[in-house]
């Protein structure tokens, strides 16, 4: 019996900017990071969830230790889940989880639910998580217990997020954006104002 033979086919290269590439392999880093301990996440875990190949990793992050300290930054998620007045920051923080997870594939905080299983990078990504998250939140709020009102308000987007995309309630998921975010973000809002 003779394998059965094909032309063999010539790939036309595909061209990727460097940004959109080093954003593809930050998610696919976070993802993995959101779902297994920092250990036992490879480069080529990586790699084959970004499609791209190792070596782009390390071409652009230069090692494993430097990408997952990348991923390990809060930084660029808390501004973008900050980024509205505080009197309609409920509802943008609700929508951009959500959205997040929905259309993007990627939560902006869930990484932190698993920090206890990565040892001294769990240290770290938790001082990063209360820098860059909740105190900035805290930072912005006004009136009386400002960091236990921002503690439970990322509290509850935890507690949404968790549902949302790791448990995919389905309930939750079934809902429209905009029902979730009506029933959702009152009970966030109420923390951030006094």
């Amino acid at each position: 019996m003779s394998a059965v033979s094909t032309p063999p086919v010539t790939p036309t290269p595909a061209r990727r900017d460097a940004e959109s590439t080093k954003a593809a392999i930050l998610k696919a880093a976070r993802y993995l990071l959101a779902r297994h301990a920092h250990a036992d996440i490879t480069l080529k875990a990586v790699a084959d969830r970004a499609g791209v190949s190792p070596p782009l990793i390390l071409k652009y992050f230069g090692n494993k230790d430097t990408l997952f300290a990348r991923v390990m930054s809060f930084e660029a998620d808390a501004e973008a889940l900050l980024a509205a007045p505080l009197e309609d920051l409920g509802r943008h923080m609700v929508r951009h989880v959500l959205v997040s997870q929905s259309e993007q594939g990627a939560d902006p905080l869930l990484r932190i639910v698993f920090a206890p299983l990565h040892g001294e990078q769990g240290d770290i990504l938790r001082a990063n998580f209360r820098t860059q998250v909740t105190d900035r939140l805290t930072a912005r709020l006004t009136g009386p217990d400002t960091g236990l009102r921002a503690e439970l308000a990322v509290a509850a987007l935890l507690g949404l997020g968790v549902m949302y995309g790791i448990a995919r309630g389905p309930e939750l998921r079934a809902s429209t954006l905009e029902n979730l975010v009506d029933r959702y973000a009152p009970a966030l809002q109420a923390h951030l104002t006094p």
